[in-house]
């Protein structure tokens, strides 16, 4: 039986997390950043307008431990406005965010305030000064529910302007290139 292959991608900004686009649009596909084995299946997903750390791999039961909710996720977001340490606190205990068509209150997370991490700057100009200060926090998640990093920033008055996953458990994604691939032995 052939070894089974792992890999760590940084996502670029407008690409979609899968390899096969259901909506025909013209966007970028995982697979237009490296010839993948067959079988290769990112493990999660990062919606497009998102960026950072993406795991791949052909072992179903490694994505299924990843997904799982003992792995800690965490990610660098860029908000609009000078987020306090009141909404701070909020987010750590859990906000109440849409999923589903129902309220949802997200599990207890860690978060701080962050300096500007000082990210490349994206394809996208995100916007300027003229449109008022920005604030960059950190997030640590165990569960990943559809957008909701993006919707407990906006359920504490502070929308999501950029989105960077920089960890997932104890990969992190530190000097990797935009839109680079690189192959490792594990990710457990």
């Amino acid at each position: 039986m052939e070894k089974h292959r792992h890999f760590i991608i940084h996502k670029p900004w407008g690409m979609i997390s899968q390899f096969v686009n259901p909506a025909k649009r013209k966007k970028k596909l995982l697979g237009d950043l490296y010839d993948f084995p067959t079988g290769t299946m990112a493990i999660g997903r990062l919606d497009v307008p998102s960026e950072g750390l993406l795991l791949l791999t052909t072992d179903g039961k490694v994505s299924a431990e990843i997904r799982s909710n003992k792995y800690e996720k965490e990610y660098y977001v860029q908000v609009d406005g000078l987020i306090t340490h009141k909404e701070i606190e909020q987010l750590k205990t859990g906000v109440e965010i849409g999923f589903n068509g129902k309220k949802y209150t997200t599990k207890p997370s860690k978060a701080c305030i962050i300096y500007d991490p000082k990210f490349p700057l994206r394809s996208q100009k995100i916007r300027d000064e003229r449109h008022g200060p920005t604030s960059w926090i950190s997030i640590c998640i165990t569960e990943g529910k559809f957008r909701q990093v993006r919707k407990m920033t906006a359920a504490v008055g502070y929308p999501t302007l950029r989105l960077i996953r920089v960890r997932v458990g104890k990969i992190k994604l530190g000097k990797l290139e935009v839109s680079a691939v690189k192959e490792v032995d594990s990710l457990l």
